[in-house]
Formats: C-alpha cells, sequence, structure tokens
C-alpha cells in the first residue's frame, strides 16, 4: 500500500516477500521525494541512531540532505558506514556529506552528532554488510540510495536494495538517484 498525501516523506507498507517488495520499488522508480519501506517484520521505533552506508558512486551525497535534516528534526545520531575501497571515492563521498552536517549545524546552532565507521567490505557488498550487521550498530532507520537502472543481475536476481529491505528489522529510506531531487524545507 503506497500513501500518497502531499508529505515530504512516502510510507510504503508492504508484506516482506519479494514479489510485493519489488512491486512497490518498481512504483517509486521515478519518486523525487524520499520514500520509506516498513513490513511486518520490522520494529518502529523513534529515531535515535540512523545507519546511512556510504559507497564510491557519486549520488550518494544526496543523502547528506536528507539525514542531517532527520537528526536536526529528531535528535539522532548518524552513522555513516563508509565503504572499505582501494579508492578515495568513498572517503570523498563521506567527506561531502561531513561537510555538509557541519555546516548545517553552524548555520542552525544546533549540534548534529555523527561518526564514521569503516565499513569491512568495499562498495558493491556495502548495502548487504548495512543489513548483515544491523544488531552491531543498533540503528532505527537504515537510508540506502536506490540503484540507478536495473542491470540483468538485478532483474534476475534482484536489486540491492529489494534483499536489504527483505532483511531489515528496522525501516528502510530510499532515495532515488535524481538531479532533480526533492529539497526538504525547515
Amino acid at each position: 500500500m503506497i500513501w500518497d498525501n502531499n508529505e515530504d516523506i512516502r510510507l510504503v507498507e508492504c508484506e516482506n516477500n519479494k514479489r510485493a517488495i519489488q512491486r512497490q520499488l518498481n512504483a517509486c522508480r521515478e519518486e523525487r521525494r524520499p520514500y520509506v519501506f516498513v513490513t511486518p517484520t520490522m520494529t518502529i521505533k523513534p529515531l535515535r541512531r540512523l545507519l546511512v552506508p556510504v559507497s564510491m558512486l557519486e549520488e550518494e551525497t544526496y543523502k547528506a540532505e536528507i539525514c542531517t535534516y532527520l537528526a536536526r528534526k529528531t535528535g539522532a545520531h548518524i552513522i555513516l558506514l563508509q565503504a572499505n575501497d582501494y579508492g578515495s571515492h568513498a572517503r570523498q563521498n563521506v567527506n561531502r556529506i561531513v561537510t555538509h552536517i557541519n555546516a548545517v549545524a553552524q548555520r542552525s546552532e544546533e549540534p548534529i552528532s555523527y561518526e564514521i565507521v569503516q565499513a569491512r567490505k568495499d562498495s558493491f557488498s556495502l548495502i548487504q554488510e548495512a543489513a548483515e550487521r544491523q544488531r552491531d550498530f543498533q540503528h532505527d532507520l537504515l537510508i540506502l540510495t536506490a540503484s540507478r537502472d536495473y542491470g540483468l543481475d538485478d532483474i534476475l536476481f534482484g536489486p540491492p536494495e529489494r534483499k536489504a529491505i527483505q532483511r531489515a528489522l528496522v525501516p528502510v529510506m530510499l532515495i532515488n538517484p535524481r538531479e532533480d531531487l526533492f529539497s526538504l524545507c525547515d
């Protein structure tokens, strides 16, 4: 079920099975605003800790605005899970997100707490690691970037975000990688 009010964030409620999740993922492919998946197997708690995996892809920096906004409004602690890559792209993306967090914190004069955690896996397996290490981080929301396009392996075996939603114990927020993203207002 998709609730489509004039809200800043779309809430998607569905059963925890491949077909139901994939159907909703397909329906949200063109969405400009963030959307949150909730299944009956997830526990919904007040936001205290946000897990934000950051890979080498340039669209990972789109997460900066939403995680900063949520942290400001709820007082949540941000955990930036940096991919363990050979190159510097993931580190640069984390630095861009941290720069945004610090700029917003300075401008609003509100403290925003965050930490950077080095992942065990690289960018290609980062979402899988985030889903597997849920008990390690004790987070209340997982923020992911949706796949740009579905390749053959995504069509045959399913996109990584669907697998993360199926395994998640907490709600999963997805952000589509688009240039014309919806911007949250204060």
